[in-house]
């Protein structure tokens, strides 16, 4: 049980006695002065006395502000919270155009919130990994049905508001937000200029094009097992001028189509290990401060390794190549023929 405060030491209380006893200390300092009059001390005392009681009301306006923030604070909150409970649950409405709706509530939530923006960001990507198939994914640019055409028009609208919420690349100060995609079907996924935390792509599907050039990738980057396939485009993957700042894992991808990585940086540890280019494969002016595992790479199309500043080491165990498809490689490379017919990259003893 909580006892009441006595009103004798209330802060108004003991306010009031200070603001008298600084009134009666003033007035009889100055009386002792035989050139200061009665109604002189007496009204500088009241000033004295009166500068308390100001004080303590500024105070306590000051307090009442604070508690009123708190308590708007506090209710702001609350109908946030509300209002990101309601777009979940209205996330799995049967009709497209109430998700379509769910989504932009949640976005705009995290534009005036930005503390809900990475939630948000991980409840879309929820959302795109949830399995999905459409009949252009298996190479047949026109095919369509309604009902596939209109959850892709969803998941297109999840995609462009993920991209809305990351700040710029080169931003001073910006945060740098996470993006879990794994498994995911995605299609003209454009992430390009934007600045990014960790993100994982394991096991992504990305059809049509796909833009990740200009990228300031903050965190490990994980492409492990993604594959490029056909959509309205074929499965072009553009990862020009970006900047890894960490790991960049490219095993076992599959590049059904061009894949370039021109002018882009790898900063940390680097792998294409059992990677397959199906199209040509763009590394001309990249630099690798560390190491690029090319280990059972396979490359179809034209190749150029010409970069700019090259890796510390390049395992090239069983990396092999099509020599009538040309390819540009740094000083003292080579290709071998193997007696199967293959033909695989040699480079220099270190």
């Amino acid at each position: 049980m909580t006892r009441e405060r006595p009103a004798w030491r209330s802060p108004l209380t003991g306010t009031i006695l200070c603001s008298v006893l600084l009134l009666l200390a003033i007035s009889v300092w100055l009386l002792a002065d035989e050139r200061t009059s009665r109604s002189d001390a007496l009204r500088t005392g009241g000033l004295a006395g009166g500068a308390v009681i100001a004080l303590y009301a500024l105070w306590l306006n000051d307090r009442r502000r604070r508690i009123e923030e708190a308590r708007h604070e506090l209710e702001s909150s609350r109908v946030s919270d509300e209002r990101f409970a309601r777009s979940i649950e209205l996330l799995g409405h049967d009709t497209d155009q109430v998700r379509v709706g769910a989504m932009h509530a949640l976005a705009g939530l995290a534009r005036s919130r930005p503390e809900y923006t990475q939630t948000v960001l991980d409840v879309l990507c929820s959302y795109l990994r949830r399995p999905f198939h459409h009949p252009r994914f298996q190479g047949e640019p026109d095919a369509t049905d309604r009902e596939s055409e209109r959850e892709l028009q969803v998941r297109l609208t999840a995609q462009r508001l993920v991209v809305d919420l990351l700040p710029q690349a080169g931003t001073p100060g910006a945060p740098s937000y996470d993006l879990d995609l794994t498994g995911a079907a995605l299609e003209y996924l454009d992430l390009s200029g934007r600045r990014l935390g960790t993100v994982v792509l394991r096991y992504t599907y990305l059809h049509s094009s796909t833009n990740v050039s200009e990228c300031e990738f903050t965190g490990p980057v994980w492409f492990t097992s993604a594959r490029t396939g056909h959509g309205r485009l074929a499965g072009r993957f553009l990862c020009r001028n970006a900047v890894f700042h960490e790991r960049a894992w490219f095993a076992k991808a599959r590049f059904t189509s061009i894949a370039d990585f021109t002018g882009t940086t790898f900063a940390g540890e680097t792998s294409f290990r059992g990677a397959v280019f199906a199209g040509d494969a763009l590394l001309g002016e990249t630099s690798f401060p560390g190491t690029a595992d090319l280990r059972d790479a396979r490359f179809h199309g034209y190749l150029d390794l010409r970069w700019t500043r090259g890796p510390q080491a390049v395992p090239l165990d069983d990396t092999l190549v099509e020599p009538d498809r040309g390819a540009d490689l740094p000083d003292g490379w080579t290709t071998e023929e193997l007696p199967d017919g293959r033909t695989r990259l040699t480079a220099p003893a270190t």
